[in-house]
């Protein structure tokens, strides 16, 4: 549907998206209604229709949304292929955890409302999931072609490892006895210690 002409969409869309990202990840995707995504925006519930076709369009925006930038990010952060694997690795830990930790809503509603999507629209976010586990993958895969890492199955290490380090969103509070780079060095410590041989882990 067109947008109406001066509806200023380049700022009330995103503002729907962004209210939509906080009541989805304070009540849960089920228990929010399109009149309480306008509400907190301040705009008639038709309107939002002007904006996006239905709630689960919402969803998947959001989620899609997050990894685009997610994938993209990465890519400015990864270290070369031809890197020590445990550079690399550590790289990868400490890049997941400072991003995970500055997008808290944006992590809750990537995890825990996956089950709310639609059959096509879970297929196409796993597919960029999976391109995200690709790249730790490859990693643990390299390690071990290197003799530095001990993992018996690179596909299962890779979703511990992811599980392990997004964990950090349940817990962590800013202003806490450890900062965020901190926690990233502790945590990309335990990432290694994990999948490296016992006479590579210091």
């Amino acid at each position: 549907m067109a947008r109406k002409t001066g509806s200023h969409s380049e700022i009330t869309g995103p503002r729907v998206r962004a209210a939509a990202l906080q009541l989805f990840a304070r009540h849960g995707y089920a228990a929010v209604s399109m009149r309480q995504i306008a509400a907190e925006v301040g705009v008639q519930a038709g309107a939002l229709y002007l904006y996006t076709p239905d709630k689960q369009s919402l969803l998947f925006d959001l989620m899609r949304d997050h990894l685009d930038e997610l994938l993209a990010a990465l890519q400015s952060e990864l270290l070369p292929t031809e890197a020590n694997p445990r550079d690399r690795l550590i790289g990868f830990a400490r890049f997941h955890i400072l991003f995970h930790l500055a997008r808290p809503e944006a992590v809750f509603i990537a995890y825990m409302e996956l089950r709310n999507l639609e059959p096509n629209n879970f297929a196409a976010i796993e597919t960029m999931r999976r391109g995200y586990e690709d790249v730790l993958e490859l990693i643990l895969r390299d390690g071990v072609a290197a003799g530095v890492f001990a993992v018996q199955d690179t596909k299962i290490a890779t979703l511990a490892l992811i599980a392990m380090l997004t964990g950090v969103n349940t817990w962590f509070r800013e202003g806490g006895r450890l900062g965020r780079a901190d926690v990233a060095d502790v945590y990309a410590d335990m990432a290694l210690r994990t999948v490296a041989c016992k006479n590579t882990a210091d």
